[in-house]
């Protein structure tokens, strides 16, 4: 399974950027999808994650309300539209692929088997 990330840039404080996770057809409709993001000296953060069994979505407590994913089922891509950006989303975002079947999917790092490379996100001004 193979995943390639893209969208990430330099936004100001408040704006908005929207990250693509493409892939196959078959880990499109077969796995999980998540998106994690690893700023400088910390540890990588799930954030958040859509369902492929319903298309259900889940987001960290630190996202919510401000970033939406969503499935592309014409392009087998997992978009992350992300808002209101702050200096502290500022980090390298990666999406992974989880083959066990989660209707209700949790954006934990254990859950994923496969990860495509980051995109860097920085949010500053």
């Amino acid at each position: 399974v193979q995943l390639q990330a893209s969208g990430g840039g330099l936004v100001q404080p408040g704006g908005s950027l929207r990250l693509s996770c493409a892939t196959s057809a078959f880990a499109f409709n077969s796995h999980t999808i998540g998106w994690f993001r690893q700023a400088p000296g910390k540890e990588r953060e799930g954030i958040s994650c859509i369902s492929n069994i319903g298309g259900r979505p889940s987001y960290a407590d630190s996202v919510k309300g401000r970033f939406t994913i969503s499935r592309d089922t014409a392009k087998n891509t997992v978009t992350l539209q992300m808002n209101s950006l702050q200096p502290e989303d500022t980090a390298v975002y990666y999406c992974a692929a989880g083959r066990r079947p989660q209707p209700y999917c949790s954006p934990s790092r254990g859950e994923y088997d496969y990860w495509g490379q980051g995109t860097e996100v920085t949010v500053s001004s």
